[in-house]
């Protein structure tokens, strides 16, 4: 809704006082997408100082001053930006720069400029247009102070003489407003007004002239404009009385017409003017000149002033002048003028380029967007007119964006599809803006638009099963082999950490024998593995990656045990015993190759390791027998003879293919012999020893038990001693009565080496036939013992323990005859 606010005085001190500065301020508010429009004008006097007030944006718009701050709010485009500045703390706009109206507006009224102002989140777009007021501050200005004019004393009452315009860059009220020219006599003032407003004036002869009286005249003519104070300018005038001239030149038209396209070069043809002159000789000849010309103009024409030809002497820009008027004045040599108009139209020629502006840009997208996310809004203005105006906006097709016009010389970019990052993580987005001119004239911006990054691909290991080998009996700690998974996203997006699933093998979990580091993906052993326990891990090792909706996948590990040497063949036949093994009976008559018996042996290892060959320990030079390398078989290789023993005794070694190899050994008992008898004859001797170890065996550990029931009773009597002397000890302290220094029975006191009480010796005689051996047993020792003399106490106490120790059934003697005993049976 549209509204007026008047204002009065200056601003900033600047002690201009104005009578009344009115402020127009029109706001209007459109919807289009979204963006929020509007549209302020102001009206503020020229040459304000800076930081004056133009007015309150944020009060004129219904705005917080707060949105302002929050929406970056800032002048973005418009040729007002170095004029104003916007102050979005306060909300209002100030003077930046002098403003000089004739400057920036020459004498075009009324003088304004305009610019944008946007803010953000969401965008808003307020066109803002500042009138500038015309204040009094030049006065009138005559291109020449001094004017000079030759008339004729016959010159005609009425004849006119055309007098040099002032110039007023000033407008309205301010202008030139009237000439006045000084008393006299002959002539007087005739002002005339041109199509444009501005006034020239003619000097008119009023009464004949007189060269014998007044052969020269001094005027002085006053331009004078309505400004408050009024201002003037003065220039003077020197007419000289000539003889007679009665004929002044005439143009043959009143108003000339012509046109020029801008930018004509220098030297270009405009147009001819033309006068006559009906006088003869020197009053007849003629010349031209351009009048009435203001400052700027001076130096754009150029007259021929014998021919009369217009020619372009500047440089002739339509966008600042459409159209040029201007008099040309004809003088013959008498003095005597005449005038004519020149109107020249300027034609536009598309020399302008499109201006591209972007008021608004995001950088950064990320790529999960939606299709028709607004990118960047635009602003574009051409200064040509017409069609060399009309501006088309375009975007290369390929890329997956589109511009839309929102407002005139508005547009938007935005987005057609999706964005993948991990496909194309940025756009040059080149914006080419074309005008509707012959030839037509373009320019173009690029925007470097970046997309980040989303967390949308899962890890991805380079194999979907992997395959590893590992020796058995590995030390724990080992690292096998490594995993690795990529991840096409960025940042922590793409940070990948490995773990194990929690799998069971063989009725354990995976983590239990092998670990994973978690930033490296490298498996390491957690135990040393059992080739015959376990032969295969198959686990599963999940990657995730490290985005805030983390992402994962997975890859099967298959590890493969390779077995090592580490089981020696196991003998399953023949068996072995504690006693010697049973025989194997070959008949004398045996032919070659007669097959004795066959070892088994099986290696719980695998492959090479559990190749297993057979061989003898031993060979001799008249081997009767052979071993099968492969089989086991052991046979006979030659024919048995009278010089060859009954019985026969075997080792045969069985080694597997291991490195380094593994072997055991088997006994065998083998005898040759036609009869069982002859065989049962040869062995006999065997069974006694046998008796003989078994009965050894159960003596030993008898003698074990019984040694033992002795050392846990001599404990017990120690012990039960011990409390005895404690109690003593304390008996004697509570009576009062000297203490007795206590000595063990089996030791000495300080003064003498103490040894047990009794010693026993006995000697072992063997022979070779353990049967048959003898043992020697000598008497007991006397007992030894070293006591102080000084202390009876202590020899009477040693007495009642060598009496003790002395009694038949004392635990130690005891013991020793039972030793002895024991010896005895086994002999």
């Amino acid at each position: 809704m549209p509204f007026k606010r008047n204002t009065s005085g200056g601003e900033g001190g600047d002690g201009y006082a104005s009578s009344g500065i009115q402020w127009q301020v029109l706001i209007v508010f459109a919807c289009l997408g979204n963006i929020a429009v509007g549209q302020i004008r102001y009206s503020i006097p020229e040459e304000m100082k800076k930081g004056s007030l133009i007015g309150n944006v944020a009060q004129d718009l219904g705005l917080d001053v707060k949105r302002l701050r929050t929406g970056r709010a800032r002048i973005v485009t418009g040729e007002g930006n170095q004029y104003t500045e916007l102050n979005a703390d306060k909300g209002i706009l100030v003077v930046s720069e002098r403003i000089d109206r004739e400057q920036l507006c020459g004498d075009t009224t009324p003088c304004s400029f305009s610019f944008e102002i946007i803010l953000e989140n969401p965008i808003e777009l307020h066109q803002i247009t500042v009138e500038i007021l015309d204040i009094n501050d030049h006065a009138p200005v005559f291109r020449k102070n001094a004017m000079s004019f030759e008339i004729s004393e016959s010159a005609t009452l009425g004849s006119s003489f055309g007098l040099e315009s002032a110039d007023d860059p000033d407008v309205g009220v301010n202008a030139l407003q009237n000439y006045v020219l000084s008393q006299n006599d002959n002539f007087i003032l005739k002002q005339h007004l041109n199509p444009d407003g501005s006034k020239y004036v003619e000097m008119i002869l009023q009464k004949a002239l007189d060269r014998e009286k007044h052969p020269r005249l001094s005027l002085k003519l006053i331009a004078v404009d309505g400004g408050e104070p009024q201002k003037s300018g003065t220039a003077s005038i020197d007419v000289t009385i000539l003889d007679a001239n009665d004929n002044a030149p005439i143009f043959n038209q009143t108003i000339y017409r012509a046109n020029v396209k801008e930018n004509a070069p220098k030297g270009s043809y405009i147009a001819t003017v033309n006068a006559s002159d009906a006088d003869s000789g020197s009053n007849g000849i003629i010349s031209y000149s351009l009048s009435n010309m203001k400052g700027h103009l001076v130096n754009i024409f150029n007259i021929d002033g014998t021919t009369g030809v217009i020619s372009v002497a500047g440089n002739i820009d339509f966008e600042k002048d459409k159209r040029y008027e201007m008099r040309v004045q004809a003088k013959d040599q008498g003095g005597l003028t005449g005038t004519s108009k020149v109107i020249i139209d300027v034609l536009d020629v598309n020399d302008n380029v499109p201006v591209i502006n972007v008021m608004s840009f995001s950088s950064t997208v990320t790529e999960d967007s939606p299709p028709g996310t607004t990118i960047a809004v635009i602003n574009v203005k051409d200064s040509d007119s017409g069609q060399n105006g009309q501006v088309t906006c375009s975007i290369d097709k390929l890329l997956p964006f589109r511009i839309e016009s929102s407002l005139a010389n508005y547009y938007t970019v935005i987005t057609e599809s999706a964005f993948d990052r991990e496909v194309l993580p940025e756009y040059n987005i080149t914006i080419t803006a074309t005008d509707s001119g012959s030839p037509a004239l373009s320019s173009l911006t690029t925007l470097c638009l970046k997309v980040s990054d989303v967390n949308d691909n899962a890890p991805v290991f380079d194999r979907a099963t992997y395959s590893a080998y590992v020796a058995e009996n590995n030390s724990p700690g080992t690292s096998i082999f490594r995993v690795k998974a990529i991840d096409p996203d960025s940042g922590q997006n793409a940070r990948i950490s490995y773990f194990l699933t929690e799998t069971r093998v063989s009725e354990a979990l995976a983590s239990s024998y092998i670990s994973i580091d978690p930033s490296t993906g490298v498996i390491t052993t957690m135990r040393s593995f059992d080739y015959e326990q376990i032969k295969q891990l198959s686990f599963t090792v999940s990657a995730q990656d490290g985005g805030s909706l983390p992402l994962s996948s997975n890859a099967t590990v298959n590890i493969f045990i390779n077995d090592q040497n580490d089981n020696a063949p196991q003998i399953l036949y023949p068996l072995q015993t504690g006693g010697s093994n049973l025989a194997e009976i070959v008949p004398r008559s045996a032919d070659v190759g007669y097959l004795v018996t066959k070892v088994v042996a099986v290696d719980v290892d695998s492959g090479q390791n559990a190749w297993l060959t057979y061989r003898f320990q031993k060979p001799t030079d008249r081997a009767l027998f052979e071993v099968g390398m492969q089989n086991g078989e052991i046979r006979t290789i030659r024919q048995i003879t009278d010089k060859d023993a009954v019985k026969q005794k075997l080792t045969v070694v069985v080694e597997d293919n291991g490195q380094p190899s593994r072997s055991a050994t088997v006994n065998l008992n083998v005898a040759v012999a036609d009869s069982f008898p002859e065989v049962l004859s040869e062995f006999t001797e065997l069974t006694p020893d046998k008796e003989y170890n078994d009965n050894l065996t159960f003596y030993l550990v008898l003698a074990l038990a019984v040694v033992s029931f002795l050392f846990v009773t001599s404990l017990v009597v120690i012990i039960s001693v011990k409390i005895y002397r404690w109690r003593q000890s304390n008996t004697y302290y509570q009576s009062n009565l000297p203490v007795i220094p206590y000595y063990p029975p089996q030791y000495g006191d300080t003064g003498g080496a103490g040894t047990l009480h009794r010693v026993y010796n006995y000697e072992l005689y063997k022979t070779t036939d353990s049967r048959k051996s003898d043992y020697k047993f000598p008497g007991c020792g006397q007992n030894v013992m070293i006591v102080d003399p000084s202390a009876p106490g202590t020899i009477r106490r040693a007495e009642n323990e060598k009496n003790i120790l002395d009694e038949p059934d004392s635990p130690l003697e005891v013991g020793y005859v039972l030793i002895l005993w024991l010896s005895v049976k086994m002999k």
